[in-house]
């Protein structure tokens, strides 16, 4: 990308000038852009033009800090500004009489060129000739700098509906232009230019001017402050993460910085983003624009496309043990291991990942990425004990042996369903055990007919890898519609596409034998919504006399599950942070779904997280907990002043097709090609420097300084542009 800062005073056609060079760019199929600095558009006031061009589309829309070239229409405005970020061997162009020479050895490092663009502008009759109008000359002078050829100067111009005498005052420039290198091979005498006109005191601050002498703060009434918000999509980010931040990194093609976010708060950045349920999204402000950022496939490309080395904070004599390898063990583990605790993790099964690896199939999260990141956090110097489980007996030898036992050990009591005494084991199956058995290869329902009871992710999970097992159909009954349905909505998108069937408002009641080829028939109930239960989904209701038989050889079910506490001695205290569940003698906290039920892998990273800092403010007595975010410090979109966004479609990735992946275990979903999907981001309440607040000033009284925006209260009149403007609604109008 090439960008080009043009300094000069109003009515000189600074402007103009921006949007000449830009259509030369245009026509040749680049993306460009021109705009001005518009807090000084009064004849005389010192003014900036901004011009940007690139092969790509530009997304940046902030005034231009770092520029390639500097053009210079006015020589009373040469100064330090001049040069401010230009970046080195970039061309400073002088509208002067003047040979450049004379400016080289003030600005070293730069190619420096003079053209008397005024007078060229005297002879052609543009403008008057007091304000001569200088902008077609020294487009045609910036040209033969770039190496443009004359003609897209001259198709530019045409574009423009600028002919006759703005081109040949353009063509002339381009012959005209004197650079340093061209006056050394010349030999040529200097020339003594005319002293320069005396300085025109402008009403801002910039481009070499002087302050006013009124103090106009004075008039003010009001003034503007600035603050920030809480984005919903961190507020309600189960896991903690800071998404609007890994966002911006994305947006600025920062992919290791993303990914640094994302690991302050998560191990899992790649697994969540494949199979979190993303309430992110779910709250996002884009969605009353037009669709919601997908911070989900973001988050993956994070995760698999950054790199970030760890290494623990210091080291800490404390021992920790952990029981339970899902996410919410793994996480509290990372975030221990982190701040250089000593940590062992005791697993029941023969691999870390408890329910990301027993639970989730292999086409939703390939093997190989849950290994890559368990691998990040075992790298920190994590320990690890397999094939071991722990009952009451040993809870209490780790108690008397560790500094602290976390218990991660997840849902284990599943909910059944009485359909009867004619089910068997085989017959009828828990969905969680189906998918285990599957993912393990042990599995197989060549022509089977198949139907799943439930609503949630397990029981798409189980249904759809019942049709990657061989099964001759496979259909989903639940008891509510599919607006109650709990699973993910892509999930249950992709199954239907897939030729799973949904029968939504029925009810099994029970099984019986015979009356068909298939094993037995599922009798079931139609239902209809009543008033809301406690969870706020209207309560289902039977339909009398409606029962009718659905053919099935196995029925899976998957209801939910709840906590299995047997592992906790009686009489003893159990904790989630601060909050005692129930007793022990031991310093044994239960984390995760244990403790919480929440049964998302975000929730339970979010509990380990939580859990960590909590054990490390009882040994250090720091508290790393962050504050926690107020309903109303969250900025919602009526606050948003969203006509100011333009419209774009979201990007959702490339997926296999329906035909070719039912029938195995690949995975679904390739992912975003780029992290260009973060631009769409709102950055809602947080200030990511779009500069309209600087830009829209009138008396250019706002400086951006670095990251850093200055008001000049002495001469700011409190009129609320600045406020008006701001599209996050970062800036408030303070009464005086």
């Amino acid at each position: 990308m090439q960008e080009i800062r043009i300094h000069g005073r109003g009515g000189q056609g600074g402007v103009t000038l921006a949007k000449i060079i830009a259509t030369t760019r245009f026509l040749k199929g680049d993306s460009v852009q021109a705009f001005g600095l518009y807090a000084a558009e009064r004849t005389g006031a010192p003014l900036q033009a901004f011009c940007r061009y690139d092969g790509e589309a530009i997304t940046s829309r902030n005034l231009i800090y770092e520029p390639d070239h500097v053009i210079v229409l006015d020589p009373t405005l040469v100064g330090p500004a001049i040069t401010a970020g230009l970046k080195p061997n970039g061309w400073i162009l002088f509208n002067t009489e003047r040979f450049p020479y004379e400016f080289a050895e003030q600005f070293p490092g730069y190619r420096v060129a003079t053209v008397d663009a005024t007078s060229i502008a005297r002879r052609h009759e543009l403008g008057t000739r007091s304000v001569p109008i200088v902008n077609t000359a020294l487009a045609g002078a910036f040209a033969r700098l770039l190496d443009f050829d004359l003609e897209s100067v001259r198709a530019a111009l045409e574009h423009l509906a600028f002919r006759g005498k703005n081109f040949d005052a353009a063509a002339e420039a381009y012959e005209r232009v004197v650079i340093v290198d061209d006056i050394d091979r010349a030999g040529a005498a200097p020339r003594r230019a005319a002293p320069p006109t005396s300085r025109v005191r402008g009403l801002v601050d910039g481009g070499g001017s002087e302050r006013p002498a009124i103090l106009t703060g004075q008039w003010a009434t009001q003034q503007p402050r600035r603050r920030e918000w809480t984005p919903p999509c961190n507020h309600v980010c189960p896991a903690g993460n800071d998404v609007q931040g890994f966002l911006q990194a994305l947006a600025l093609k920062q992919t290791n910085e993303a990914l640094e976010i994302l690991l302050r708060t998560t191990p899992f950045p790649a697994i969540c983003g494949r199979v979190c349920p993303a309430p992110c999204m779910e709250s996002c402000n884009r969605l009353s624009l037009d669709e919601a950022v997908n911070v989900r496939e973001l988050e993956r490309y994070a995760g698999d496309h950054g790199r970030c080395f760890l290494r623990p904070h210091t080291f800490r004599a404390q021992q920790i043990a952990i029981i339970g390898s899902g996410p919410a063990g793994l996480s509290a583990a990372y975030h221990l291991a982190l701040l250089g605790y000593q940590v062992m993790i005791v697993e029941g099964g023969p691999a870390l990942g408890g329910l990301l690896r027993t639970g989730i199939p292999p086409y939703r999260l390939p093997r190989d990425v849950l290994d890559r990141e368990i691998e990040r956090i075992l790298d920190l110097g994590v320990e690890v004990v397999l094939n071991t489980r722990i009952d009451r007996r040993r809870l209490f030898d780790l108690a008397s042996e560790f500094d602290a036992v976390l218990v991660a050990t997840g849902l284990q009591e599943l909910r059944g369903l009485d359909l009867g005494s004619t089910c068997e084991d085989e017959i009828v199956l828990q969905g969680i055990d189906f998918l285990d058995r599957a993912n393990r290869g042990e599995m197989r329902v060549d022509g089977e007919r198949i139907v799943v009871v439930g609503g949630g992710n397990t029981a798409f999970d189980a249904a759809r890898s019942a049709l990657r097992l061989g099964a001759r159909s496979v259909r989903i009954v639940y008891r509510r519609t599919r607006e109650e349905m709990p699973a993910i909505a892509e999930e249950i998108d992709e199954a239907i596409e897939e030729g799973i069937a949904c029968d939504y408002l029925t009810l099994p009641v029970r099984i019986e034998r015979g009356g068909s080829e298939a094993r037995l028939g599922l009798i079931c109930r139609r239902m209809q919504l009543g008033e809301p239960d406690a969870s706020g989904r209207r309560r289902p209701v039977e339909i009398a006399g409606s029962d009718f038989r659905v053919d099935a050889d196995r029925v899976l079910l998957a209801l939910g599950q709840s906590p299995d506490l047997s592992v906790f001695p009686e009489g003893t205290e159990v904790r989630d942070g601060d909050d005692v569940l129930g007793l022990l003698q031991t310093p044994v906290y239960a984390i995760g779904d244990l403790a919480t039920g929440d049964g998302t892998v975000a929730a339970a990273i979010g509990s380990g997280r939580r859990a960590a800092q909590g054990i490390h403010y009882v040994f250090s007595a720091e508290d790393l907990a962050p504050l926690p975010m107020r309903p109303e410090e969250v900025i919602r979109s009526g606050a948003m002043k969203l006509h100011l966004f333009e419209s774009n479609p979201s990007h959702h990735g490339m997926s296999r097709p329906a035909e070719e992946r039912r029938f195995d275990q690949q995975e679904v979903h390739a992912g975003l090609a780029d992290p260009s999907e973060a631009v769409r981001c709102l950055s809602c309440g947080v200030c990511n420097e779009c500069d309209r607040c600087v830009t829209y000033c009138p008396e250019g009284v706002l400086k951006r300084v670095g990251h850093e925006f200055i008001f000049d209260y002495e001469y700011c009149k409190g009129c609320g542009v600045c406020a008006a403007e701001c599209p996050r609604n970062v800036i408030l109008m303070a009464r005086l």
